[in-house]
């Protein structure tokens, strides 16, 4: 194979017919400023004609499922290998999918405990043994006289295929009653034809027998036919009746059927509690599957409740004013609740007009929670006063009716409206560990497998070191061990030593999942592969980098190629080439400035990288710091997550920026507990902050912004221009010319949101999904207006000889040239230049923009706001995707707002911007349960002087 990689005339995006020759099997880096070109190289181009050659080499069956994957606009390719893309868009936001999952650590903890797993009773807590015929049956006769049991033998659990073999020998048994997919089917009447590919139970009918005296005969004959049927399992249909408790509605009085399974084993069961497993299996152990998960919140580990601070708005306010706010506006209402609630008011001797935060503590809990099975007695009238009756029942409470009428309804307005009063909390049955109390009991080293995985991943890898096994269990465990210890060592190896397995995916940060995808390509040993890597670095703390960098060196010594999209001047400095595209941004970008070792880049007098690298261009340091403005922010008693119960004191009128290494609690401190305690008291947010004692100095401040990355809109119909607000005065100025008016066009006219004058083919999409099933959604452009989004004759108005469709096409650059006498849109277009965003489209859709882009176009609105100079404004890493220059011009714009009178809180790792704060708080000293603390407080001088701080270890370097 060619010891290069050849790309001749690429021209994706903005690059200007690039050719490029870089080394096969080395660590080569791709930098330049943002929107120079690098990730339409990197990922649009190389990676992408790698993908399409992978998808060529499939069969036609398979192909036909991928589509026609579109060439990217180069000439040629030579020497390209398979090619893996490890970016920062790949999150998982499932629920269920964990860092442990994510890594395949679960599926060899599962097989782990499966094997060797000790099982014990999850009430007495005792180790459990089997269970013999004679128990089931006394557990079977317990259910009480009346009981309707169907007698199950399973056969067939969760498995995909037709099953056409075992359903003859059921039938050849002389058995015609299954349970198929939990529908009773007669198989000797009907042709039973399963579909293949979906997983299916089958279970055969024993025998339907009614607990009452003298049944334990039969009741034992049936069990000992299910047990040699079932394998040593029985599963029991139990149908009970039961008295339904009235929430207050005449037609839900009287009794109701109840029907669950209960399962039996003769292998394990506690003879005390009658509590059976069945024989361990790895998919008990998986929260993703019915086998193992928690019945009540599916194994998600957390359900939604309604919460009653949500449901008080005002406790200065009585019931009868409204103090439950907008559920019950006032004690208007009619019919049984409002008679009720009088009633456990005149019980209790309660007047319903005192304020509710003055009630007593029993009266608000039976209000909100019910009675319980204690009956409540009172006279109701009906609402026409034209009948009444004597009434003695229960009462549901406010909370329970509501959570009831939320499952119970099919409409998504109600649900919508009701999930306002909710909140995410930790599942009552399962406590957030996702799985069945039976299996949490099942132990290895003392510790259940929801346990281990809440470890930090250095703490989990010394218990399983830790670890005691028998000579016939350690030939079980050997090998799954190996696995494990090795998929530890390679996340310790890209400094995520502190997350937890149990941590949801959805929670990681970009820098982090990539990380953690890179520590899974590391365990799959492939050799000859192409790596595209998109900034590695992202939220990794200096002193972690050179465990990233050696790790990033392993995979090219083993024959592998990596191109690595990066602003990291470590990373720069140990790559083995290096490729500067430029020079500039956008249209002034797209050209190869310079390519070679590190020291050729610094010799490139063009390549702006190359003279921040020889220190020709630096970022000054301030030459003082500012004092603020005397007033201070305080969190008393921080605890969430890893806090260690700390008290901060954030100082106001200044650039704060919080350090320290990756799991810190930096975030915990900031995101969870500052900004949404300032939210909740300055915005009414309804999301509560992280555990903490209380916030004091509020009243110094009057606003609060978070600048996150997070999406400026979830659909391609979300673009800059819509997000800053630039778009009303663009329409406002194609409905004001001439021909508009001519046609009766007003500014409706020009947006695609509306009817009229946007292309109703796409509904102004500009582009149709095609929903793909299994696949991830494709979007392809509209055959009708080729991706214009506006209708012909609406496209026919220009100003300037422009369409609307031509000025959204338009680059940020080029609009402010556009619009430069028009100081409404001008302006505009200055701040998002002056944020580094002159590249990006007006009409770009937001789906397409990076999360570092993101956040700087909401900076740049807030920039573009008349400012209170009480303002403080939250951004976590900003300097997230930006080469030097970038961070220079984002510093400015920041200093700017502090230059307003605001306060600006960063959470950050890059050194450019920390040496720049007036006041770093640096937390640590090192991630998890290691972190949490005050390692260091005061100006970069002060911090830098710190011998325990990390931080200024590598900042003293720099001063």
């Amino acid at each position: 194979m060619a010891n290069e990689i050849k790309i001749k005339g690429a021209n994706e995006h903005n690059l200007k017919n690039v050719d490029l020759t870089i080394p096969r099997d080395k660590m080569i880096v791709f930098t330049g400023l943002s929107g120079s070109g690098k990730s339409s190289l990197a990922f649009d181009t190389i990676y992408a004609e790698g993908q399409r050659r992978y998808v060529e080499s499939l069969s036609s069956y398979a192909r036909q499922f991928l589509g026609q994957m579109e060439k990217p606009d180069v000439e040629y390719i030579e020497g390209l290998s398979p090619a893996i893309s490890i970016d920062q868009k790949t999150t998982s936001k499932n629920p269920r999918s964990t860092v442990g999952t994510v890594t395949e650590i679960h599926d060899y903890l599962r097989l782990l405990y499966a094997r060797i797993g000790i099982p014990h009773c999850p009430i007495c807590g005792k180790e459990i043994s089997s269970q013999s015929v004679d128990q089931i049956v006394d557990s079977l006769m317990a259910m009480g006289n009346g009981t309707r049991i169907t007698m199950l033998a399973p056969v067939v659990r969760e498995r995909k295929g037709e099953h056409e073999k075992i359903l003859e020998r059921i039938r050849k048994e002389g058995f015609t009653r299954t349970r198929i997919d939990g529908e009773l089917v007669n198989i000797s009447e009907e042709e039973i034809k399963l579909e293949k590919t979906f997983k299916h139970t089958i279970e055969i009918v024993i025998d339907r027998i009614i607990v009452k005296e003298g049944a334990e005969g039969r009741l034992a004959e049936a069990v000992e036919l299910c047990i040699s049927h079932g394998d040593g399992l029985v599963l029991a249909q139990i149908q009970q009746q039961v008295e339904r408790g009235s929430d207050g509605n005449e037609s839900e009085e009287g009794s109701e059927t109840i029907t669950h399974d209960k399962i039996f084993s003769t292998k394990l069961a506690c003879p005390e509690h009658g509590i059976s497993i069945e024989e361990l299996e790895p998919r008990m152990f998986s929260f993703n599957n019915p086998f193992g998960a928690c019945p009540t919140c599916n194994g998600l580990g957390f359900t939604q409740k309604i919460d009653p601070d949500l449901i008080i708005e005002n406790q200065h306010l009585s019931i009868v004013d409204g103090c439950l706010g907008n559920i019950f506006a006032s004690m208007e209402i009619t019919g049984f609740y409002r008679q009720m609630i009088e009633a456990l008011a005149n019980e209790h001797g309660v007047d319903l007009n005192t304020p509710y935060r003055e009630l007593p503590a029993k009266f608000k809990n039976e209000l909100l929670y019910g009675t319980g099975t204690r009956h409540l007695k009172y006279f109701y009238k009906s609402r026409n006063n034209n009948s009444e009756s004597y009434r003695d029942h229960p009462f549901e409470g406010v909370i329970n009716n509501l959570e009831r009428r939320y499952q119970e309804t099919n409409s998504e307005f109600i649900k919508d409206k009701m999930q306002q009063y909710m909140r995410i909390i930790p599942c009552d049955e399962c406590h957030g560990k996702r799985l069945k109390p039976e299996i949490l009991a099942v132990t290895v080293g003392g510790k259940n497998i929801a346990e281990l995985s809440d470890l930090s991943i250095r703490e989990a890898l010394a218990f399983i070191d830790s670890l005691q096994f028998s000579t016939k269990e350690e030939l079980i465990a050997h090998q799954i061990l190996k696995e494990i210890r090795a998929r530890f060592g390679f996340l310790i190896d890209v400094g995520l030593d502190y997350l937890t397995l149990s941590r949801a995916s959805g929670t990681l940060s970009g820098g982090e999942s990539q990380r953690i995808r890179l520590a899974t390509q590391i365990g799959s040993s492939l050799v000859g592969v192409l790596y595209i890597l998109d900034e590695p670095s992202i939220g990794l703390h200096q002193k972690d980098n050179e465990k990233l960098l050696k790790t990033l060196r392993h995979l090219t010594d083993i024959g592998n190629t990596l191109i690595i999209v990066e602003h990291d001047e470590d990373t720069m400095y140990v790559a083995d080439h290096i490729v500067d595209i430029g020079p500039g941004a956008g249209i002034h970008g797209g050209e190869v400035v310079a390519a070679g070792t590190v020291q050729d880049i610094m010799a490139c007098s063009e390549s702006l990288t190359g003279q921040y690298l020889s220190g020709t261009k630096v970022i000054e340091v301030p030459k003082e710091r500012r004092e603020g403005n005397g007033q201070w922010i305080k969190i008393i008693g921080a605890r969430e997550n890893n806090l260690k119960n700390i008290d901060v004191e954030i100082p106001l009128g200044k650039l704060v920026c919080v350090t320290g290494v990756s799991g810190s609690g930096k975030s915990s401190l900031i995101n969870e507990i500052l900004y949404k305690g300032l939210a909740h008291k300055i915005n009414r947010a309804k999301d509560k902050p992280g555990i903490h004692d209380e916030i004091t100095g509020m009243e110094h401040i009057d606003k609060i912004i978070d600048i996150n990355q997070s999406p400026i809109g979830r659909t391609p119909r979300s673009n800059p221009a819509t997000y800053t607000g630039v778009f009303t005065p663009i329409r406002d100025l194609f409905s004001q010319l001439p021909e508009s008016k001519v046609r009766g066009y007003e500014k409706g006219r020009f947006s695609f949101n509306v009817k009229g004058g946007r292309c109703e083919a796409c509904s102004g999409d500009g582009i149709i999904k095609i929903e793909m099933h299994f696949l991830p959604d494709v979007y392809v452009p509209c055959e009708v207006c080729k991706g214009r989004r506006y209708n012909r004759e609406t496209l026919e108005v220009k100003y300037k000889g422009k369409s609307i469709y031509d000025v959204l096409d338009m680059n940020v650059s080029e609009a402010a040239e556009f619009f430069k006498n028009i100081p409404v849109i001008s302006r505009q277009m200055e701040t998002l230049e002056e944020v580094g965003l002159g590249y990006i489209k007006l009409g770009q859709p937001s789906t397409q923009l990076s999360g570092g882009e993101a956040q700087r176009i909401k900076l740049a609105s807030e920039l573009s706001k008349r400012s209170t100079g009480k303002t403080m404004y939250i951004l976590d890493e900003p300097t997230t995707g930006l080469h030097f220059a970038d961070v220079d011009k984002l510093i400015q714009v920041l200093q700017k707002l502090v230059d307003a009178g605001n306060t600006v809180v960063v959470i950050e790792h890059n050194l450019e911007v920390i040496k720049m704060a007036d006041h770093i708080i640096d937390l640590g000293p090192d991630g998890g349960n290691r972190g949490g603390n005050i390692v260091g407080i005061g100006t970069p001088e002060q911090i830098a002087s710190n011998s325990n701080s990390y931080t200024g270890e590598f900042l003293n370097k720099l001063l």
